[in-house]
């Protein structure tokens, strides 16, 4: 009995001291390699931090309730259609989208892209740490990820609703969302028709098939797209070799692929506001 309380008073020694202390419990009662009588009560240790969580959402809710309240318009009417004509807020972020590409890809592709990775994390995260525990050093990869393209989400969700007026044009807080913006000079452009113009390119085709010609800044764009996602493949495979070994071919592959096209939502978003690039690649089909 002496040596039972020796060893209990041992791990307590070895825990860290006020929030710490709490962590610790968890994460080493997770792993099964502590006693009953030295973890914590979920009452009132985890439900106390819970139950501040949700009274600090309520008041974010409360305060952007008060700020920017829900705007109550007429009646709708077959006559009069409003500029702009926005979906609800949490399908904001999907006609962000639209500006920047293809209605097809922002509206289908992308959306079940998001669908199709959610339903696959589980299967795709071989790592088994951090069950009954919150860590970040752990889990460093996963988190950030989910949190960049969460993030990503909102920050189109916020542009969407605060910033997007008439004619789905860009408004800042202190502009008049009653007065038209005036026309821009910007005049968007394909990469393809850039790198002809930049390059001095020929604009006659090299093959045609039917109705698709293929010039050389053509085959550019696609060596630019196709060589977007080879790279991105290859640093972790050839530098990360303990990530490939850890995730396996399948799962590597599948990772990466759901990764890379995540990133290339905002590098494609960046393209158009800095380079003037309508469309990355362009084809009879599709366009990126």
């Amino acid at each position: 009995m002496a040596e039972e309380e020796s060893n209990t008073v041992a791990n307590q020694s070895k825990l860290p001291d006020k929030p710490g202390r709490f962590a610790a419990l968890l994460k080493k009662t997770s792993k099964g390699s502590m006693a009953p009588e030295d973890t914590v009560l979920v009452w009132p240790h985890l439900v106390y931090i819970e139950l501040i969580c949700i009274l600090f959402g309520v008041a974010v809710i409360l305060f952007l309730s008060l700020v920017s309240p829900a705007p109550l318009e007429e009646l709708a009417s077959a006559d009069t259609t409003p500029n702009p004509t926005k979906a609800p807020w949490y399908f904001l972020g999907l006609q962000e989208l639209l500006v920047y590409f293809d209605p097809w890809l922002a509206g289908v592709v992308l959306p079940t892209m998001i669908i199709i990775g959610l339903v696959l994390i589980p299967y795709i995260d071989p790592n088994p740490k951090g069950k009954g525990y919150y860590t970040f050093s752990e889990r460093k990869f996963s988190i950030t990820g989910f949190s960049f393209g969460l993030a990503l989400w909102y920050i189109l969700i916020v542009v969407g609703v605060w910033f997007r007026g008439l004619d789905w044009s860009w408004y800042w807080p202190w502009d008049d969302p009653h007065m038209h913006q005036p026309a821009g000079a910007v005049k968007l452009v394909d990469l393809e028709v850039i790198l002809t113009s930049v390059l001095g390119l020929s604009e006659s085709p090299l093959v045609t098939l039917g109705r698709y010609a293929v010039t050389i800044a053509n085959l550019l764009t696609w060596a630019i797209f196709l060589g977007y996602y080879a790279v991105g493949f290859s640093i972790p495979f050839l530098f990360l070799r303990k990530f490939y070994k850890k995730l396996g071919f399948v799962r590597y592959n599948l990772v990466m692929f759901l990764f890379l096209s995540m990133m290339g939502v905002p590098l494609k978003i960046f393209l158009r506001l800095l380079a003037d690039v309508k469309y990355v690649l362009v084809t009879p089909w599709f366009k990126i």
